[in-house]
């Protein structure tokens, strides 16, 4: 028997499952019915073995046996499967028909790799989790040492539910995805612990293993339990686990003089229970395919066909009201403080209570940027106290923030009347003198010259002329001096849209061949090598989200400054990676304040930070840039997703005024939820509100409207047309 889709043919001999490809093997399962169960020593234990009865019917191939372990606990398996869509939908029932002396039991569906079952023969990818190798993870990450026996997360760690692995020498690639977007709030009076039973878990893990025919349980203080098994492992594989878990990860030991050498790590199992007529119903897609370009378009079309599948449905927001009440925020909290003008660093939610005050002219302060909106929307909508705030904002970083060597300071206390010690971050340098480049222009098309704007923005221009290194990058982050301070140059693509602006502004051919060279340097190392890594200021030079943007948007200047096709490429990879931190499946969270929109409206649309963080509302920021890639390249998907991640990030904010906060549109900075319980800091940062009213009023100002819907009423020549913004930018300049 077999179930065929395209070259896969899925076949079914002696109790197993394979999967052939114009009669090669790729991968296999002899014994499908896999248990772990948790035994009354709190040990797991694992047992296989292979179906009793297969039969075909509708289409369908079922599967079924009972596997019965040493304790006495009999467990029948009823396996459906079916093709269905681009690959196979594999449906499981469990049902415990006896239950002996144990205490919780887990299930899998697995296929072992046939080409190798050495971990370094593949490229694995999990939405904001894992890219190829996690080379750029921190060192606490899934992937990260070679020799654990099991890569498993909790699947609500990833941004889709998916895991793929790619054998890298054939591009063979297969991948493991939950079927339907249907998971559960689980018990939440009961605390976590290392090895848990609850009933009502109803959340997978993905990834890979390559167990030993032994136990492995973790005590408390990450001392490894392990006792032989009968149970013949068959390499490495693919794994769905159901329920849950996480492990191994390594943990750095908190206990001294602990007489042990091994490396201590932890594992973290959840389990249903061994009870008469407790039933485990779960399925799964299995994707299968070849991808001769490498690990990039297996990313790209593995999230593609997951993301069509489980994509939560479109929050109803009116992006207009969003906007005004995102205006009427910044504008509440931007005052003068003496001499200076900004927005506090923090406030504590739902009441806005001022917990920190400090300016950060980029990344989560984004001072520039709000004073450049501010002006903006004063002007447009005759707010002259926003207008006066705005222009105080710019006036203020542009007469203090410039050093004697052209590299502006990062971080102003009011209190100090003076600048905090802090890095000079070239990610946070970009924010900031973008915005002030913008309000410059926008300044003087009013002719309202404001030469000390223009002047700033220069001496921040040939610096970045003058620090180029050799091969076109920058490094992260600066000393007021000029001399480094973090050598990391993962960052470059951060300077690009600033330097091709100021060269349209200039006439200046240095900044555009600044913006070129570091693009050249961009493409090879942050596109082709996916070294998209240190976009966040505050976490180490590790792989994350803000990298890609800033990818995203450095390519995509640059494909608009001179139409050549490798630019549009590489602005295509980076978008493609980068929306694989957002989360577009949904799942129950439980806020533990009452006055918390996760209480009310979904989590899809916030994105994942860095790898093991935890997620943020930034993907907003990229709404405008999506829908502007759309009309570029004319694929459907990226309008999509513009639009998704232009109303779903509001599903974090106090969209309609329903939530209690102090004013409709706050938001929280960010938070963990994949135990499905939120963990926060509760509060209120100024770049949470920035990232969703400037693509607002980027799309309102070039395709005339704040939804994306009212954009696509265009022409499509006259949004073609539009979408030329350097057309328009130089006729600013």
């Amino acid at each position: 028997m077999r179930l065929a889709c395209g070259n896969y043919n899925l076949l079914f001999e002696k109790g197993g499952v394979e999967v052939r490809k114009n009669g090669r093997l790729l991968y296999a399962n002899k014994r499908p019915m896999y248990v772990t169960v948790k035994t009354a020593f709190a040990v797991s234990e694992f047992y296989d073995c292979a179906y009793a009865d297969i039969s075909a019917s509708g289409g369908k191939i079922v599967a079924r046996g009972t596997l019965t372990v040493p304790s006495g606990s009999a467990f029948a398996f009823t396996d459906v499967y079916e093709t269905a869509g681009a690959g196979f939908k594999a449906s499981r029932n469990v049902k415990v028909l006896k239950a002996g002396d144990d205490l919780g039991f887990s299930t899998k569906v697995s296929l072992t790799m046939a080409e190798s079952d050495d971990v370094r023969d593949y490229n694995c990818f999990a939405p904001g989790v894992w890219y190829k190798q996690n080379e750029f993870a921190p060192d606490s990450a899934m992937g990260k040492d070679w020799d654990n026996e099991y890569f498993w997360r909790m699947e609500t760690r990833y941004a889709l539910p998916l895991f793929a692995m790619q054998h890298i020498a054939s591009g063979e690639a297969a991948a493991l995805s939950r079927w339907a977007a249907d998971a559960t709030l689980p018990t939440t009076d009961i605390v976590r612990s290392e090895n848990i039973t609850d009933p009502k878990c109803t959340v997978g893990a993905i990834g890979m293993s390559r167990p030993k025919s032994e136990t492995l349980n973790y005590m408390y203080y990450g001392y490894g339990i392990r006792k032989e098994l009968e149970t013949e492992t068959a390499g490495l594989s693919i794994d769905y686990v159901y329920p849950g878990c996480d492990g191994q990860l390594p943990v750095n030991n908190p206990y001294a003089g602990l007489d042990y050498r091994e490396k201590p790590k932890a594992f973290q199992r959840m389990n249903h229970p061994v009870a008469a007529g407790f039933e485990q119903n779960y399925a799964v897609a299995i994707h299968l395919d070849h991808y001769v370009g490498g690990f990039q378009p297996m990313m790209r079309e593995m999230w593609r066909v997951t993301y069509d599948r489980l994509r939560d449905k479109l929050f109803e927001v009116d992006n207009e009201r969003h906007y005004r009440n995102g205006m009427n925020i910044l504008n509440r909290y931007t005052r003068a403080y003496g001499d200076s003008y900004g927005l506090p660093f923090a406030c504590q939610l739902p009441d806005m209570d001022i917990s920190s005050v400090s300016f950060q002219f980029g990344f989560v302060g984004q001072q520039p940027g709000i004073g450049y909106q501010l002006l903006r929307y004063g002007d447009k909508e005759n707010v002259p106290e926003a207008y006066e705030k705005g222009v105080g904002v710019i006036d203020f970083w542009a007469r203090t923030a410039m050093t004697e060597s052209g590299l502006p300071r990062m971080c102003y206390n009011p209190t100090l009347q003076g600048f905090e010690p802090y890095p000079h971050y070239i990610r946070m340098l970009a924010d900031g003198v973008e915005a002030i480049l913008d309000a410059y222009l926008y300044m003087r098309g009013k002719g309202d010259e404001r030469p000390a704007w223009l002047a700033f923005c220069q001496r921040t221009a040939d610096w970045l002329v003058g620090v180029q290194n050799e091969d076109g990058s920058y490094y992260r982050a600066y000393h007021a001096d000029s001399s480094i301070r973090m050598d990391s140059r993962s960052n470059t693509p951060s300077v690009i849209r600033f330097l091709v602006q100021f060269y349209l502004v200039s006439g200046d051919e240095r900044y555009k061949t600044a913006a070129l060279r570091a693009g050249q340097w961009s493409y090879d190392h942050n596109y082709r090598n996916l070294e998209y890594r240190g976009g966040t200021c505050d976490n180490a030079d590790i792989q994350d989200k803000e990298a890609g943007i800033y990818a995203l948007f450095g390519f995509l200047a640059l494909y608009d400054l001179t139409g050549e096709a490798r630019w549009l490429e590489g602005a295509i990879g980076a978008a493609d990676y980068t929306e694989t931190w957002t989360y577009a499946w949904t799942f129950p969270v439980r806020a533990p304040w009452p006055k918390h929109p996760f209480n009310h409206f979904s989590i899809s649309g916030q994105s994942i930070i860095t790898i093991g963080g935890g997620a943020d509302v930034y993907m907003a920021a990229c709404s405008y840039t999506y829908y502007r890639l759309y009309v570029i390249t004319g694929d459907e998907h990226y309008l999509d997703f513009a639009e998704f991640i232009h109303n779903n990030t509001r599903q974090s904010t106090d969209a309609d005024g329903s939530i209690g906060y102090a004013m409709p549109g706050l938001g929280h900075e960010s938070g963990n939820f994949a135990s499905q319980t939120l963990q926060s800091h509760y509060h209120w940062l100024p770049w949470c509100t920035y990232v969703e009213v400037d693509p607002s009023s980027r799309l309102y100002d070039t395709f005339g409207g704040y939804e994306i819907s009212d954009a696509q009423k265009l022409l499509p020549e006259e949004r073609a047309k539009r979408n030329r913004i350097y057309d328009a930018f130089m006729k600013k300049a």
